[in-house]
Parts: C-alpha cells; structure tokens; sequence
C-alpha cells in the first residue's frame, strides 16, 4: 500500500459512518483520513500527539465532574433556606443518574461515527449552560419539576463526556499499553471530583454564602477547559497522516473491524450484533451492574453506617467517604499497572482478583464489632476503594478491547448504561430499603453476594478473552512488547 494511502479498513468504517448519520449531525462526523506524512515526520509527530491528546481528554473528562451534579454540594444550605426539602434533592439527583446512564450509552452510538475533537467540546460546553440557566435563571430552583427537567438535560450531554474518550484511546492506544494509559486517564474523575469541592468553596466564599455560585463558578471553569479540550484532542491517528496505532506500535487490535460488514450493513444492524447480541458484552454490562451497586452501596452509605452502627460523628463519616474516593486514584492506577504488566493484557484475571480483595476488605468492614477503633474501620474502606475502583475502570476497558474499533464506544457505553441506571439505582433506593426492613447485617450480605456474582461473570468472559489474546499473539508474532512512547 502506498504510504499516503488510509488503509481499506478505515475508508470503508468512515463512509459507513457518514451514510449512517444525519444531515444534522454529518458535519461533527469523522474526518477523512490525510494523506500518509513521510515517514521521519511520522516518527517526530506521533509521540508528541500522543500526549497532547491524552492530557486532551484528561482535562476534558476532568472537566465534566466540574458540572455534573453539584447540587449534593449546597443540598444542606438548600434545606437550611427552606427552598426545597430532602425528598426534592433525592429527585434531582436521580434524574441526573437516569439520564447519564442512558445517554452514556446513546451518546456513544454518536460518537462512535464523529470527530471526538467536536464531540466532546460540545457536551462539555451544554453542560456548563444547563449549571449557568441553574444559577442565573430564578425560576428553575422555585420547581422542583423545573429544576429536575434542566439537570435531566444536564446528565443528557454528561454522556457525551466518556465515549469520545473511549474512542480517543482506542485509536491512539494499542492494546499492550491500554490498561495502564486507560488507568492513568480514568482517575481524572477523582481530580475533576476534587475540583468541583474547590470550585464551589470559592464560589461560596466570594459570594458570601449564595448556593448558585455553586454552580456558575465551575461552569465557568468548565467552559475554559471545553476550550483547552477542543484545541488539543485529535479525533485518530489516520486524520493527521499518521499509520494506524497497531501499525506504529506493532501491536494488532483484539478484535478487527470486518471492512466488508462496515460496507453492507447498517450501523444498527451491526451494534445489535456486536453489542447488543454478543454474549461478551452482556456479561460485562451484568457484571457491571453488581460492581456499581458495591461501589455506591458502600460509598454513599459510609456516613450513615458508620454514625448508626458504629456510633461515629457526622463529620467522621464524610472523612470515610473522602478516604474511599481518595483510594479509588491509587486503586485505579495499580489495577492499570497489574493488568498490562502482570496479567499481560487478560484483564478478566485482573478483574477478578481485585474483586476478590474487595471481598475480604467488605467482610471485614461488615464483621467489624462495635468498639473497632476508627483507624481500622478507615483502613476498610479505604482498601475496598482501592479495589473497587479497579475493576470499576477495567469493564470498560474490556468493552473497549473486545469490540472491533467502529463500535468500541458504544460496547462501552452498554456496559455503564447497566452499571448507572440498574446498578447505582440498587445502591441508592434498593440498599436504603433493604437497610430499612432487614439491617445492616442483611444489607451487606447482599453486598458480599454481588462480589460473588461479579466474579463468576467475569470468569464466563475468561474463555473469550483467552481466545481473542491468542489471536492477538499469532498476528504480532511474537510477545514481546513494543516499546514505543
């Protein structure tokens, strides 16, 4: 193939993708491959876009948990004014939870087929508008139906924030490395997740108290981060005139794209077959469930559990909740690590041994007698953080490894539309009436339970993965791992 030539494939994928979307949406489709650059400018280029890229969609991401839902951050001075009561707060958010899960998935359908350059960008920008029309638009805080309708719509364009992620990693990521680059990206919701709490302190602190500046100041913020987003993250490789990720790195794809399918058949069609329908992707989107509901089961209730079973101080609990989300980063970065450099890519084996560790910390966290000193119950949860937060980022690395490249955003979002809509739904209403009408004891046997059930899904995705890295090894010869920044 000439060197200026896009490779068959991603011709094939970028025409399918155009005729698929609508007029509408056709000018945010993926660019055209460019002609192929000379060989000493693609080895001069590729690495410093690498990185541009990565810090691109880290600050991107980052940038989302700025906005997303910040009302659980003024929910005591909202309940202190008497503008709206617990039941009011409990609605707005969920209406956030709903809409995210479901858009994470719709979105990606959308992102999977346009420039992740746009994609991205643009949802970050409506969601600082939906914050902006919540701070300056009186109306919307008077209605508790109003205020849940705008933050719904604010969780929509939420879901635009993973997929062109998803995608941005696949194509500038081959496989050998993509635990450990997907590991360092994934904790840019802990560093967004601290930076909304200084955002709103400052806001709070130079407005002397008023709650919308809970919301502005970050969106305001959000809104120079959209900005950095678009002028740093590059859709592929291809657009820019440079060789595929798998051929740069000598490392093949898990799963390749059939070029014929991606001619005859329609987008649809393929997700239902790819996604939808494939055995894989449904035990991870399962999986996922169970793994969502243990990291809110135990997160959002640590205040609470903490103060009625152990006879700990409000302000205790929240240091415990913090711990958890602060353990999540080194969590997520060594389940990363394990996954490329120990388990060699099989990231079913990583996932399942970082549940088993989130099994032990739990039952010890559940067995714990009243008296245990608050040290240790912190050093619970800070382990089931840890371990936890792993195998939250490893599904959808998953789902991204073992789906082909023009549906990988898509299998994805799949597995966190399970997770958010069914699984944190479970850790919000269903553990609080489970704890209402059996305990805490009954409670977090069911919360062992899904550790269990976590597990025997991830060893029925085992054999799949076994088999695809197999495949993987026999087309790059050999397993040795290149090198390449």
């Amino acid at each position: 193939m000439p060197p200026d030539a896009p490779s068959p494939q991603t011709t094939v994928a970028d025409t399918a993708a155009a005729r698929t979307m609508s007029p509408l949406t056709r000018w945010m489709a993926a660019p055209s491959p460019a002609p192929r650059l000379p060989e000493d400018e693609v080895q001069r280029r590729y690495p410093r876009l690498r990185l541009q890229v990565f810090i691109g969609i880290f600050l991107g991401y980052a940038g989302f948990y700025l906005i997303r839902n910040n009302i659980s951050l003024i929910a005591p001075l909202l309940l202190e004014q008497g503008t709206i009561n617990t039941v009011g707060i409990g609605i707005i958010g969920n209406a956030v939870l709903l809409a995210y899960g479901f858009s994470k998935f719709f979105s990606a359908t959308i992102s999977d087929r346009s420039n992740a350059r746009y994609f991205l960008p643009i949802g970050l920008a409506l969601s600082a508008v939906a914050n902006l029309v919540v701070a300056f638009v009186p109306a919307v805080s008077a209605s508790v139906a109003l205020f849940a309708t705008v933050m719904f719509l604010n969780g929509w364009v939420q879901g635009m924030g993973w997929p062109p992620c998803g995608r941005v990693l696949v194509h500038w990521f081959s496989t050998n490395e993509r635990g450990w680059k997907t590991a360092i990206w994934n904790t840019a919701h802990n560093v967004g997740g601290m930076g909304v709490g200084a955002l709103a302190a400052l806001g709070l602190a130079i407005t002397g108290g008023s709650w919308q500046s809970a919301f502005w100041v970050p969106a305001v913020g959000a809104l120079v981060v959209a900005v950095l987003a678009f002028v740093m993250v590059r859709d592929r490789p291809e657009a820019v005139g440079l060789p595929p990720i798998e051929e740069y790195r000598d490392d093949p794809a898990k799963v390749e794209a059939d070029a014929s399918e991606l001619e005859g058949s329609s987008y649809w069609g393929i997700v239902v077959k790819h996604v939808l329908l494939n055995p894989t992707m449904v035990f991870l989107a399962l999986a996922n469930v169970f793994i969502y509901s243990l990291r809110y089961g135990v997160l959002s209730w640590a205040p609470t559990y903490l103060a009625e079973h152990h006879g700990m101080s409000l302000a205790q609990g929240i240091a415990g909740f913090s711990l958890f989300e602060l353990a999540g980063i080194f969590g997520t970065l060594a389940c990363g690590w394990v996954s490329d450099k120990v388990f060699r890519g099989n990231r079913s084996w990583t996932g399942i041994t970082f549940m088993v560790g989130v099994g032990l910390f739990l039952v010890a966290y559940w067995l714990a007698p009243v008296g245990t000193p608050y040290w240790l119950l912190m050093v619970f949860l800070f382990f089931i953080g840890a371990f936890i937060y792993g195998p939250v980022m490893i599904i959808g690395l998953q789902a991204l490894d073992m789906s082909a490249r023009h549906v990988a955003g898509t299998a994805a979002g799949f597995t966190g539309l399970f997770g958010y809509v069914f699984g944190a739904t479970l850790a919000s209403t269903g553990v609080g009436w489970v704890v209402h009408e059996f305990g805490w004891g009954a409670t977090y046997g069911l919360l062992t339970l899904s550790v269990v059930l976590t597990v025997v899904l991830l060893l029925f995705v085992l054999p799949r993965e076994r088999q695809l890295m197999a495949h993987h090894r026999s087309l790059s010869g050999s397993d040795a791992q290149d090198t390449r920044s």
